[in-house]
């Protein structure tokens, strides 16, 4: 059996998608992209084009809900099949677009640089329970103008595994495109075998610049798979009530939804956010605080009940250090993530609300989610009916450490953490030199790095993803890309 998290009932699921509807159907959504609103208003919308604002309808959203596909794959860079987004499957992935990184050797904070990215993307190809890589830091030594395409660029030479992204700019869009036809080949088979998800997101309260709008449109059109990152905050840019918060996260969803799919229908996507609490004590919004897990579990019973694969910023913290905190926020998010059902979770790695990334604690992050997954597995019957032989084979031996039935079942009921989960009795801590837990994930951080592999590319793609980026840092002034040593 599956252990499951529910925190509303089918009703108030049903209640806070009929009001979502409603809201676009009378408030309407404010959209900042002339080609989207006269898309919307050929569908039968209302549109007023001085206003920028759309009123859809009943049938628009049918529409929409209706083309909008239950599941969809993810592949790596050599085409094999790493996500199956569907049903109840859970897959983790670092949190993204952090502008700092946590320095053990200065014990403070910097701007990441490239070499810190490619050690951030070899240390993603050695942790097993993160099944795909992010966008994670913005480096310091690139131009703004090209860090989205620099940062999916390095990702591609130097982990295999899929690549969770988004373009902020409408022009970033192309030179992304172009990076991931040059691993494909051809469009039809980045259709067939998509290797990033963007994330798109809608700005509270239902609104969509041209930039993002934009983006949806063009990832509908080339089949690249979209997660909806809708943020509205309780209190300062949403209601205060969490179901209040809902609501409006389900509209703003709704109409990227709408847009998605009045594009092509049928396009692959995820119902996620990235919602939070606003603490009026520190202005801040707080990704650790219960009522915000709260709210993104809550919203993917929603996306569920919509026949839709989820995706969630949580399994993260806002502590300044890989300290107790860190883990206590991290565990309770990827625990709770993990039982409702989450498909897709983002956060392992980050601190300092998603503004700083850790890769000590990413590693952490890797051991608590080896955690989750096994609890999510939950208990089922192996060989233990009836019990009798069992416990007279107990009481015979004394123990039952070599038994043929623990041999046979140990791997799959225990699991065994790394070396960075201490389970060794004091006198062997002490005996192994008394490390602590950062120590510890630091050992693991470089041991795993100096080990990991580049992406299995042939020296053909390789150049070809060298002379698109270099090309596209040639428009912004750079004679050179940065060095990658790490």
């Amino acid at each position: 059996m599956r252990p499951k998290l529910n925190l509303l009932d089918e009703s108030l699921v049903d209640r806070i998608i009929a009001e979502a509807r409603d809201v676009l159907c009378t408030v309407g959504v404010e959209i900042h992209n002339p080609g989207v609103l006269d898309m919307l208003h050929g569908h039968g919308a209302e549109v007023d084009n001085r206003a920028s604002r759309a009123r859809l309808t009943e049938t628009i959203l049918d529409t929409a809900l209706g083309s909008s596909p239950s599941e969809f794959h993810l592949y790596d860079v050599t085409g094999e099949e790493t996500h199956h987004f569907a049903g109840d499957n859970v897959y983790f992935t670092p949190g993204s677009a952090a502008i700092t990184i946590l320095d053990p050797d200065m014990d403070g904070v910097r701007p990441p640089l490239t070499a810190d990215y490619v050690r951030y993307a070899r240390l993603v190809a050695g942790l097993d329970n993160i099944a795909s890589q992010s966008t994670a830091m913005i480096p310091a030594d690139v131009p703004e103008m090209i860090s989205d395409s620099y940062r999916l660029y390095l990702s591609l030479l130097h982990c295999s595994k899929p690549v969770i992204t988004g373009a902020f700019t409408i022009s970033a869009f192309e030179v992304m495109l172009n990076l991931q036809l040059a691993i494909r080949g051809d469009r039809e088979a980045l259709r067939a075998k998509p290797l990033t998800v963007f994330s798109c997101c809608p700005t509270s309260p239902v609104k969509w610049s041209d930039v993002t709008s934009q983006n949806v449109v063009d990832c509908a059109t080339w089949g690249i798979p979209v997660e909806f990152i809708a943020m509205p905050l309780s209190g300062f840019m949403a209601p205060v009530t969490l179901v209040g918060t809902l609501v409006q996260h389900t509209a703003e969803t709704l109409s990227g939804i709408v847009i998605s799919q009045l594009t092509r229908a049928g396009a692959p996507m995820l119902y996620g956010g990235s919602p939070a609490i606003f603490d009026i004590r520190y202005e801040t919004t707080p990704m650790g605080a219960i009522e915000t897990m709260m709210v993104t579990c809550a919203y993917s019973q929603i996306g569920s009940r919509l026949g839709l694969p989820t995706q969630g910023y949580i399994s993260l913290s806002d502590a300044k250090l890989l300290d107790a905190q860190a883990g206590l926020e991290t565990g309770m998010g990827a625990t709770l993530a993990a039982l409702a059902g989450i498909n897709s979770v983002s956060g392992p790695g980050m601190l300092d609300f998603e503004s700083c990334i850790s890769l000590e604690k990413l590693v952490l992050d890797n051991e608590i989610c080896a955690m989750t997954r096994r609890l999510v597995a939950g208990l089922k019957p192996r060989e233990d009916f009836p019990a009798a032989p069992l416990l007279e084979e107990l009481i015979r031996e004394k123990h039952l450490l070599i038994a043929d039935h623990t041999l046979r079942h140990l791997r799959d009921e225990i699991s065994f953490p790394g070396p960075l989960i201490d389970r060794s009795n004091r006198s062997r801590w002490e005996a192994d030199g008394s490390r602590t837990l950062g120590e510890r994930a630091r050992g693991e951080v470089e041991r795993i790095v100096a080990s990991s592999e580049p992406s299995p590319l042939p020296d053909t793609m390789r150049s070809d993803l060298h002379d698109l980026m270099s090309a596209e840092a040639g428009r912004w002034g750079m004679d050179r890309l940065p060095d990658q040593s790490r």
